[in-house]
């Protein structure tokens, strides 16, 4: 039997190709004939550095930065030719931080990303790809443009301080001392979600509770990103509130569209392009994705979503692993025919993230020997 393994990052726990290797050990253990082939996979959150390095056969460049809360860090991006492939998450991301009391979005900012794409600029790359997810910002990507250049103005002329608590304050764009460069730049924002900026599904009232933000402040950020998309209307002539994906990443997702023109696309079908996903399918007569949670939100644009669909329209069996499974979920509408909960019911957080490796191939030699 030849089995593929295409799987996410388990966040905070353990990378793409280490899920895989985990996955495949315990296949092999279980049946030694078993051919496996692992292709990491992300969907431009968390990983998606790692996840590309090795089928870009990009050089790795580590840039000094800072994380969301401004302390200085060093951040790894790739550079191949004149593309660029930088991982928001590596600079402005929650694993970035020292833990949930430091989950803060109503001061914490994009600049350290927006210093990437600085350093991408200065190495002459010309087409830059952002990954854009793992965020711990709803700042609309307004700390990236002034690392950038683009002046963030409050009513008295003062720069706009950094945060989404802050938006409010914004009362003009102004684009004359932008980075030169960006005119002559492609960018392309890699989305995970298709949320939009505002409203139910928005980037405050979905994601910002995940960073931190308490009831009344998700409204405060709500507000506030309303505001800002009626300044960058005015300003540049851009309605990004309806454009799907625009909530992606605190905002950076309409941020990204507003200050870089970027093209927002699928983070895991343009890396499964890079993997040539489809050719491994192709050759495989089983596929186990997974993520470190499958949950209802698995189905909208997440890497095991996306390869199970694809498996799908190819013929080929899939199952997903995840570090936790939520209860009654059923992900056959999109192709998953079992997910399985890795980690032994009952088992404590730091246990489960400690014993990860040994958990996913015990259930993968569990799922390889079952008819």
């Amino acid at each position: 039997m030849r089995v593929l393994i295409a799987s996410n990052s388990f966040k905070n726990c353990l990378g793409a190709r280490a899920v895989g290797e985990a996955v495949a050990r315990g296949l092999r253990a279980a049946r030694p004939d078993t051919i496996t082939d692992i292709i990491p996979m992300s969907d431009g959150g968390d990983g998606l550095v790692e996840a590309l390095a090795d089928s870009l056969a990009a050089e790795r460049i580590r840039t000094a930065t800072c994380d969301a809360l401004g302390r200085k860090l060093k951040a790894e991006w790739l550079l191949t030719g004149e593309c660029a492939v930088i991982e928001m998450a590596l600079a402005s991301g929650l694993a970035r931080l020292r833990g949930p009391e430091e989950y803060r979005p109503l001061v914490t900012s994009t600049t350290g990303t927006g210093i990437l794409i600085r350093a991408a600029l200065d190495r002459g790359c010309r087409h830059i790809v952002i990954g854009l997810g793992g965020s711990a910002t709803v700042d609309a990507g307004c700390g990236m443009a002034a690392a950038l250049g683009i002046r963030l103005l409050t009513a008295r002329g003062r720069p706009l301080p950094e945060g989404g608590g802050a938006l409010s304050h914004l009362a003009r764009i102004e684009m004359d001392a932008a980075d030169k460069r960006l005119k002559d730049t492609r960018f392309t924002g890699l989305i995970d979600v298709q949320n939009p900026l505002l409203g139910a599904n928005g980037a405050a009232r979905v994601f910002a509770p995940q960073k931190g933000a308490t009831p009344a402040e998700v409204e405060c950020l709500e507000s506030n990103l309303a505001h800002w998309a009626a300044i960058v209307q005015r300003d540049m002539g851009k309605d990004l509130a309806p454009r799907p994906g625009g909530g992606a990443a605190g905002g950076l997702g309409a941020g990204c569209v507003a200050f870089l023109d970027a093209t927002l696309e699928s983070g895991a079908a343009w890396v499964a392009r890079q993997n040539r996903l489809a050719e491994a399918i192709r050759q495989a007569d089983l596929v186990i994705t997974g993520e470190g949670r499958l949950d209802e939100q698995t189905a909208f644009g997440k890497v095991p979503a996306f390869v199970a669909q694809m498996a799908q329209t190819l013929g080929k069996k899939v199952v997903a692993l995840g570090g936790s499974v939520a209860e009654n979920l059923d992900l056959h509408t999109i192709g998953i025919a079992r997910c399985v909960a890795v980690t032994p019911p009952g088992t404590p957080l730091a246990a489960a993230l400690r014993d990860a490796k040994n958990n996913l191939a015990n259930a993968a030699a569990t799922l390889i020997m079952e008819p």
